[in-house]
């Protein structure tokens, strides 16, 4: 468990030193940065989904729009991470920018290639992915996402 919590902080700290992070407005870079951890925590989640994991980073008032048209809800989101549905093998993240708009409010935009065993169906997915992220709390959570597919 401690190696597992270890190998997370490296990777958001590792990670949030590669993202483009622009405070504006009411934010600050320590902000940005709280935000790129938090996305590099999703990313960490989506592949190896853990409810608790999950259910702390996403908003309960979540909206997800995938790049086929279904739209999910926090609990569509995770129960189909849960149970295989959308299954994440390797998830990398690049061109990632982090624009914190105020004290609340931050838009993350990256490109997302995956390998995928959706239902057993081994793919792979390449996306163009916007976030918006919430401070609810102390914790920034995933209020909604939309992913496009890349050209």
């Amino acid at each position: 468990m401690l190696k597992k919590l270890f190998l997370v902080a490296a990777a958001a700290a590792l990670f949030s030193g590669c993202a483009n992070v622009m405070p504006t407005g009411g934010g600050s870079a320590s902000d940005a940065a709280d935000v790129a951890a938090a996305a590099e925590r999703l990313r960490i989640a989506m592949v190896d989904p853990t409810r608790p994991a999950l259910s702390t980073l996403v908003a309960d008032e979540l909206s997800y729009g995938h790049s086929g048209g279904k739209v999910d809800t926090k609990e569509s989101f995770i129960a189909d991470l849960l149970d295989g549905k959308s299954d994440f093998v390797t998830i990398t993240i690049t061109e990632q920018t982090v624009k914190v708009v105020d004290a609340r409010t931050a838009i993350v935009r990256h490109a997302l290639a995956a390998d995928t065993n959706d239902s057993g169906k081994p793919g792979k997915v390449a996306l163009k992915i916007l976030g918006v992220w919430q401070k609810q709390g102390g914790d920034w959570k995933l209020l909604a996402r939309q992913a496009v597919r890349a050209s």
